[in-house]
Parts: structure tokens; C-alpha cells; sequence
């Protein structure tokens, strides 16, 4: 059995209850996506898969903001597992930067393998998936779906996001909508402008609705 096949298994385990946005399928959706974009891409394909496999694997938001248990819980497996230290130390930094925090966290470390991951990962956010994870979120959150008195919060620090419950419709001007913007790659770039329009069209839609207008 390969590492890459250790590590499904692994992620699997972990995520066997986790929130519907952020269980197995969204990280499968993100390995695929990952190599999809990896195609055109010169990098180390063991990093990405790693990187894309556990880039979740304990997200913060769901363990009290704790932004090391994720890194942590992937370098136990990767040593359980003797990975060699080059992989890890390479895997980890994926781990640690590849999150949004607002649009307003300063990455620490770069690489063409964090570009691909981040890509995929965004992606997911995006379009049809995107729009399903965010009301899913909300719901799980017990949050409003929209409120027109309760306008998107713009240019949130990282820890102002964190703690953000505005209504589930204001995270697409939060986050969603600028993902477009912030692609790494030609082909992330490509995938997100269609899914940037799809979410333009339900979110025209969904105002229409909301006025009786359609």
C-alpha cells in the first residue's frame, strides 16, 4: 500500500463525522482538483497529493481556533508512517498557509505545490459546490440565510473572520466572490472564473426571489 493510499485511509478515519462542507467528499473534491491542475503545472506530485489529502484534517474552526492542530495531526501521521523529513517539512507549510483567514493573512511560505493545493482548495468554494458547502455551514452554524440590514463586512482582519457570524449570504461578498482574484495558476484561474459567473447568476436569482420578483 502506497503513502498516498495510507493517507485516504488515514483522512477517512479522521473526517468520518466532521461537517458536511468539510468531511472526505470535500477533500476528495480538492485531491481531484489538485491534480487536475498539477497537469500543466512543473511540481512534486507526492507533495500535492499529501498536501491536498491533509490539508483539512483538523481544521481550526471546528477544534476552538486552535491553528496547530491541524499541522500537528498531519506530521504524527506522516512520521508514523517515515515519511522523510524533506516531504514533511514541505507538507506542513501547505497545511499552515493554504487557508483564506479573510483575505488578510500573510502567507510565511511559498511554493508552486502550496499554489496548486490553495487552487484546488478554493475551487471547492466556488461555483455549485461552493454555493452547497456555504449554506450547509450556515445551517450547521444555525446562522440567517440572508438579512438585507445586515451588510458584508469588507476587509476583515483575520481574527475579526474568525469570529464573523454575519448571515450565510454575506460570506459570498466576504469570501467567495474575491476567491476569482486570488488564483495562483492558469488552469485555478480558468475553473474559477466559470464558477465566479455561476455563483453571479444564483445570486441575481436569489434576489429576485427574495423581492417577488421571479
Amino acid at each position: 500500500m502506497t503513502i498516498i493510499d495510507k493517507a485516504i485511509l488515514f483522512v477517512k478515519k479522521q473526517l468520518q463525522n466532521a461537517e458536511g462542507g468539510h468531511d472526505w467528499f470535500h477533500i476528495e473534491r480538492v485531491y481531484k482538483n489538485a491534480l487536475l491542475i498539477a497537469v500543466d503545472e512543473t511540481c512534486d506530485l507526492t507533495v500535492v497529493k499529501l498536501g491536498a489529502l491533509l490539508h483539512d484534517i483538523a481544521d481550526s474552526k471546528f477544534h476552538q481556533g486552535d491553528e496547530e492542530i491541524g499541522p500537528k495531526t498531519a506530521r504524527i501521521f506522516l512520521e508514523s508512517e517515515n515519511v522523510s523529513e524533506e516531504i514533511i517539512e514541505h507538507v506542513i507549510p501547505i497545511i499552515k498557509n493554504i487557508s483564506f483567514k479573510g483575505g488578510n493573512f500573510e502567507k510565511t511560505f511559498s511554493s508552486k505545490e502550496l499554489e496548486i493545493v490553495q487552487d484546488a482548495d478554493r475551487l471547492d468554494a466556488l461555483g455549485a459546490i461552493g454555493i452547497a458547502r456555504t449554506f450547509n455551514y450556515g445551517g450547521f452554524k444555525n446562522r440567517t440565510i440572508y438579512d438585507p440590514q445586515i451588510a458584508p463586512k469588507l476587509n476583515m482582519s483575520k481574527e475579526e473572520y474568525q469570529i464573523s457570524d454575519s448571515p450565510t449570504l454575506n460570506h459570498f461578498y466576504e469570501k467567495l466572490l474575491l476567491l476569482k482574484d486570488q488564483m495562483n495558476t492558469e488552469t485555478g484561474k480558468k475553473l474559477a472564473h466559470e464558477r465566479h459567473r455561476f455563483m453571479e447568476l444564483f445570486l441575481s436569482q436569489f434576489y429576485a426571489e427574495w423581492e417577488g420578483e421571479k
